[in-house]
């Protein structure tokens, strides 16, 4: 049948089922027990036998929607899920009124009923609830996907993600480890003294990273407003103010294409902490790194792909520089020499070579030589000063700073800084990047003025860090896509260019 033939006839079931007295859109369900909580108590067939479940005498009401149902003869069976988890219904005509008998046979697969009854299990096993009473809970009008092989179309499954939720365990199961990730970072942060705090969405100057942002209008004063980019330049007004330790876990806005590593809305976390430094940071990230492997996943070893990456800290260390060398097997001191430089960027076709720093140059070399390969945890230190405008230099070398990114898994996972503190090098450098943006750069930084001006109101040395949340859940749940970890993905409408699939345009960078 067509979807609309299912509807037809699941409305005319509906209509039966209120012919019946039920209250088909009760506003609450009766229920003593969540299918999960019955199955972690109950799950073991060797501890409770069936002879065991009928000692306790217990009588449970749980809640569910039905995945499967079937008659035979005078009995009928039916599945039922929630959270994840499921439960069979064992439905007897002997057990049941005549009007709830009757109510079984409009039930469709989809439909949300409870159940009431004590608990058994079945001949083959199965832990079950003994049905003594059905209270209807809501009908389904259209149908489940087909239920042997689930939401198989990758776009449909994004653009419908209840219906990947309901049909798809593993799906649900990232979703649920996902929420448990940030719960156990927000549960680390703590302990370490950090406190969660809330800053702008909608700023007046977008600041604190290299990137496009979106623009929006404020009608009652009449000015644009940015999405954030980054929450980084209000994280360190804090600092200024007083705030020892804090941290944010929120949405960021970067006006950028889609990829299966980024999605134009995107979850991060930061933090920063008074009179810390970057070795600080590495040590914290280490540590939370491989606590949430262990705590939430329950391995430091875990897949990625056909690999296995170890989460066990210390992670490895390695600067820009030594990475290039090593994965681009290029002789360390041409990268001490600028023509040299230049001549490795020629030779693997980076483009506008001669408008470009040395600086530059060397992160471009970073990015074809290096960044894919690094799929164990490694800090990369060290990177030229036109890359990282808000960082304090290297002592004894102006021309790099005190940062790191972490790569993990062959992509960038966390970026951290031993923060600027000097409001007189900050302006130059804000202004480098103002000159950036009249050279037709349109992701280099704005002047923020209020910033400096914090600053120049003293701001004590401070160790900074940016953490990708999307990335993280995807590595540690070895999934491929980061739409595989968001709910709700940001996708393109449904028209595509001629001869182009969407699915192909979700592919596309």
């Amino acid at each position: 049948m067509q979807p609309n033939q299912y509807r037809d006839v699941r409305l005319e079931k509906l209509e039966k089922l209120k012919a019946l007295g039920l209250d088909v859109w009760p506003r609450k369900a009766q229920r003593s027990h969540g299918i999960a909580q019955l199955v972690e108590a109950y799950a073991d067939a060797e501890v409770w036998t069936n002879e065991k479940l009928e000692g306790l005498g217990l009588t449970v009401s749980v809640m569910g929607r039905i995945l499967t149902i079937r008659e035979m003869g005078k009995s009928v069976f039916a599945h039922l899920t929630e959270n994840g988890e499921k439960i069979q219904g064992f439905f007897r005509m002997n057990d049941l009124s005549e009007t709830t008998w009757e109510v079984l046979k409009l039930l469709d697969m989809g439909d949300f009923i409870c159940v009431t009854g004590p608990l058994m299990r079945t001949k083959t096993g199965e832990l079950s609830v003994r049905v003594k009473e059905v209270q209807f809970l809501s009908k389904a009008l259209l149908p489940l996907p087909e239920k042997w092989h689930g939401l198989q179309d990758k776009e449909q499954r994004y653009r419908q993600r209840y219906l990947d939720l309901i049909s798809n365990a593993d799906v649900l199961k990232t979703m649920q480890t996902r929420s448990r990730i940030v719960s156990a970072i927000r549960r680390y942060m703590e302990e370490d003294g950090y406190l969660e705090v809330e800053t702008p969405m909608m700023q007046p100057i977008p600041g604190g990273a290299t990137a496009r942002p979106f623009v929006t209008h404020h009608n009652a004063l009449d000015m644009d407003l940015y999405l954030r980019i980054a929450p980084e330049l209000y994280l360190k007004r804090l600092i200024v103010g007083g705030f020892e330790k804090v941290f944010e876990i929120n949405r960021n806005f970067r006006n950028e294409g889609l990829s299966v590593r980024h999605n134009p809305e995107f979850t991060m976390m930061e933090f920063y902490a008074a009179g810390q430094d970057l070795r600080d940071m590495m040590a914290l990230t280490e540590g939370l790194i491989s606590s949430l492997a262990l705590g939430v996943v329950g391995s430091v070893e875990l897949p990625w792909g056909e690999q296995t990456i170890s989460y066990a800290a210390p992670f490895r260390r390695l600067s820009m520089k030594d990475s290039i060398a090593e994965y681009g097997t290029i002789e360390r001191g041409l990268l001490e020499d600028g023509e040299s430089v230049r001549s490795l960027a020629r030779a693997v076709h980076i483009e506008d070579v001669e408008k470009k720093s040395v600086g530059m140059l060397l992160g471009d070399l970073f990015e074809h030589h290096v960044e894919k390969q690094l799929i164990q945890p490694t800090f990369i230190t060290d990177y030229p000063i036109e890359l990282s405008p808000l960082t304090k230099t290297l002592e004894g070398n102006e021309a790099f700073v005190d940062r790191f990114e972490l790569f993990i898994g062959g992509m960038e996972l966390a970026n951290a800084y031993s923060e600027l503190n000097d409001p007189v090098d900050q302006m130059a450098r804000f202004q480098a990047q103002m000159d950036e943006r009249e050279s037709g750069n349109d992701e280099a930084m704005l002047l923020d003025q209020d910033f400096v001006t914090s600053l120049e109101h003293g701001f004590p040395p401070t160790g900074g860090e940016g953490i990708g949340i999307d990335r993280m859940v995807m590595l540690l749940t070895n999934s491929a896509s980061i739409r595989d970890v968001i709910l709700f993905p940001l996708m393109r409408p449904h028209s595509a260019p001629q001869g182009v699939s969407p699915a192909e345009q979700e592919d596309a960078t």
